[in-house]
């Protein structure tokens, strides 16, 4: 199985239980952040698995939750530890834009992985020099900051070698993506030839949505689509110049699920997807 009990899927799921538990005991948020003596604010995100927690808050909310079961309680401890454990992505923290090391922790936790991509290549499927290109573009820094990110991406992209069950990624990408030259032209053509080498991966799927299909219903933004194992529900990631939004409501899932299933039944079949980028590599190349 893939890594499912990853601290930041394990936060998820204690957030998940304390919600059921208060609910069960007929509590409502305003009551826990009035007997933990903190805002409202904070016990909804550690709720919703966004915030962290004092282990012995957690057991003085189940004492008052009235939860009896030692078994339960042990379990929901258990829980708390374990969501307590640093990611690899810890390393590169201090450096990440808001919100991505939780991103990193819920793609390193994912068993599928679905995006689409408006107006870059998926941080998965990049190579260096096309990273380098894109985070010295975005986020202009220091050369060491930006190093570290392009490191930071690079180890990333090992959840899709990752052994015995690695990520399971279908990206589509927009082809007017693929045509700026991002980097330059040589970049470019080096990272639509990585592409076509990353479609031979048993668990890599990309589509290459053309430009001449005009207007789709994913056009308003980048997202992505992320399912880990059944016991934790899907959720939506929103990357925008804006921040980055985690929806986890059931419609709202249902709604991008339905959204990424029209726009790659659009597109054409992945298996034209080598050649392709085939085209795209040699015009690129084209003085």
């Amino acid at each position: 199985m893939p890594p499912a009990s990853g601290p930041t899927v394990r936060r998820r799921q204690l957030g998940a239980e304390l919600r059921r538990l208060r609910e069960a005991a007929g509590r409502k948020i305003e009551d826990a952040a009035t007997h933990l003596e903190c805002s409202m604010s904070k016990v909804s995100r550690v709720e919703r698995g966004q915030a962290p927690i004092k282990a012995r808050d957690v057991r003085d909310l189940l004492e008052w939750y009235e939860v009896a079961d030692p078994v339960q309680v042990e379990t929901v401890m258990q829980i708390h530890k374990d969501a307590q454990k640093q990611g690899w992505w810890a390393h590169y923290e201090e450096i990440l834009p808001s919100g991505m090391a939780t991103y990193a922790g819920l793609e390193s936790d994912a068993r599928v992985l679905r995006a689409y991509e408006l107006s870059f290549v998926h941080g998965l499927l990049q190579t260096e020099d096309y990273a380098r290109a894109v985070i010295t573009a975005v986020r202009p820094g220091e050369p060491d900051e930006v190093e570290r990110l392009v490191r930071f991406r690079m180890e990333r992209q090992k959840l899709l070698t990752r052994r015995p069950d690695p990520l399971e990624l279908w990206a589509v990408i927009e082809e007017s993506a693929l045509r700026r030259p991002v980097g330059g032209r040589e970049i470019m053509a080096a990272q639509i030839k990585q592409l076509i080498q990353a479609t031979a991966m048993p668990n890599v799927t990309v589509q290459i949505m053309p430009t001449a299909k005009g207007a789709h219903m994913a056009m308003a933004g980048t997202f992505a689509l992320l399912d880990f194992e059944p016991t934790t529900p899907s959720l939506v990631y929103v990357d925008s110049i804006a921040g980055n939004v985690y929806l986890e409501k059931e419609r709202d899932v249902r709604k991008f699920t339905q959204t990424f299933d029209m726009v790659r039944a659009a597109g054409p079949d992945p298996q034209e997807t080598p050649s392709i980028l085939e085209n795209l590599a040699r015009e690129m190349q084209q003085p």
